[in-house]
């Protein structure tokens, strides 16, 4: 493997001069985190208020996006497009199928699985909509909802993003920009104009949103493993020296470089969620677990097409299924542009096979362990702590129950840790492709500077509402992002199209 960076040929290198899209996002970044430091009152007021518009007015809009994002993702693997090669014809892949996973995994999903892995089954258990908690019913329920929130849809709006990137940068030889993605519908020059400055600009806050968020829920799960473990109060002060000594560790990794630091941690990262997983299917109700998992994937399935289009005004689904399609769309241009990066070589067909169903195999797994662990204790015990504990606390205190609880929950904080680490890394990493008008090799520099700043937001959010003030960013930053995505799925088809008719006239010629 390759460990030199990647030649360009045709993207411009950094330069600061004349790049309106760096400094306006820096500007848009610091205000809103002064804003939620300075007012936090009226910052939390303002936001809620938009996310109470955003779910009342346009959950349909959420939950249509995310499915058209599947149906568009399997329907280009299955079609005559698959065998197209996201580089020149006679590449192969930089990355080892392992290593590849393994990073685009830890980027995409790390830190969200530790933290809802026993919290949202768990929840789901005690409170099922519609229904008694604690029966059957209510464990099918929860694993079939985690199965669904985690699933297909989200990896497929990073494949959306992701795809559409690697083909304009690897096949077309554009930058590796949000707005390169509209080439082919309205032409380079608007592409690299106001209309793709905006859009670059837009792709810039919502990662930076949308990462923040992942950022703040592990420095909260954090600190409710290091109180379980060892007595560490819950306090904003050990937020703040969390979340310092957390971004001096990933700025080492982020010097460290991709193929050191990140893909390094990423393959840690793997090695150890698999030892949890096959700890926790060891010291928890083995074949209950492995039913579960069975029953959950065939309610899933089941249920599938029905669940992606049902809306309510039911505040349920704007605190679960809306919030995390908001979610996967935030972080979508963050995902997506660490994807493409990797991805060099790979087929449409092999992509698409390797973002949807891998790591959606693993979530199912996860999940099904994970949720059982939570489930099995019973209706009492599971309500004792969805009452009285916070999510971020729910794993802890599921652990308390299971023998090696402390080995078990002490190995859970690394790994949150390393997710932590590597999701944080390759979210500079990102934003410093994209504010370096698309130079995939960008400085140490201007890695930090981003670093920092996604650092304090998240520190912003925390202390202006902890987790509800977090969920609720990521809902409105997402929203104008969703827009953008759609038009990208057009416009690479109207790319792949082209290609075609070139190539059959070729052909003929």
């Amino acid at each position: 493997m390759s460990t030199e960076p990647e030649k360009e040929t045709k993207v411009v290198k950094q330069d600061d001069k004349g790049n309106p899209v760096y400094y306006i996002s820096l500007v848009v970044t610091f205000i809103v985190v002064a804003w939620g430091i300075i007012a936090q009152k009226n910052f939390k007021s303002v936001a809620n208020s938009a996310f109470d518009f955003l779910v009342g007015n346009f959950g349909w809009f959420y939950l249509i996006t995310m499915s058209l994002f599947v149906v568009y993702a399997i329907g280009l693997a299955i079609s005559k497009y698959g065998n197209v090669k996201l580089g020149k014809p006679d590449e192969d892949p930089k990355y080892s199928t392992i290593s590849w996973f393994a990073m685009l995994f830890s980027a995409g999903m790390g830190v969200g699985l530790v933290f809802w892995g026993v919290a949202e089954p768990l929840t789901h258990f005690v409170n099922p909509l519609g229904m008694e908690g604690g029966g059957r019913a209510a464990v099918d329920f929860a694993l079939k909802k985690s199965y669904f929130h985690w699933g297909l849809h989200p990896w497929a709006a990073y494949a959306v993003f992701a795809l559409a990137l690697a083909y304009m940068r690897f096949r077309k030889d554009k930058p590796v920009l949000m707005s390169s993605v509209f080439i082919p519908l309205i032409g380079e020059e608007k592409a690299s104009g106001a209309i793709g400055k905006f859009v670059d600009i837009l792709a810039l806050f919502a990662t930076v949103a949308g990462v923040a968020t992942s950022l703040g829920m592990a420095a909260l799960q954090m600190n409710s493993g290091l109180n379980f473990l060892f007595g560490v109060p819950q306090t904003d002060i050990v937020k703040i020296i969390i979340m310092v000594v957390i971004t001096v560790l990933f700025m080492i990794s982020a010097i460290s470089g991709l193929d050191k630091g990140i893909k390094i941690l990423s393959n840690a990262n793997i090695t150890i969620g698999a030892t949890l997983m096959v700890v926790g299917l060891i010291i928890g109700p083995t074949v209950l677990i492995m039913n579960n998992i069975s029953t959950g994937v065939g309610a899933y399935l089941g249920s599938i097409v029905q669940d992606s289009l049902r809306v309510t005004n039911n505040k349920w689904y704007g605190w679960w299924t809306i919030f995390y399609w908001a979610w996967w769309i935030a972080w979508a241009p963050f995902v997506g542009t660490f994807i493409a990066r990797i991805s060099r070589g790979r087929t449409i067909r092999e992509f698409v096979a390797g973002v949807l169903l891998a790591p959606t195999l693993v979530g199912v797994v996860w999940f099904g362990i994970f949720g059982t662990l939570g489930t099995s204790l019973g209706i009492d015990a599971a309500s004792k702590i969805v009452d009285n504990q916070a999510a971020s606390t729910m794993l802890f205190s599921v652990m308390e129950h299971y023998p090696i609880s402390n080995i078990f929950s002490f190995i859970s904080l690394i790994l949150l840790s390393t997710f932590f680490i590597t999701s944080a890394d390759s979210a500079t990493f990102v934003l410093g492709i994209m504010s370096s008008k698309g130079d995939l090799n960008p400085t140490t520099k201007r890695r930090v500077i981003w670093g920092v700043i996604q650092a304090s937001l998240a520190l912003a959010l925390m202390l202006a509402g902890g987790l509800e003030m977090l969920q609720t960013a990521s809902i409105v930053a997402a929203f104008p992002f969703a827009i953008v995505l759609l038009f990208a799925m057009v416009s690479i088809l109207k790319a792949l199209r082209e290609e075609e008719k070139r190539g059959a006239k070729e052909l003929t010629d």
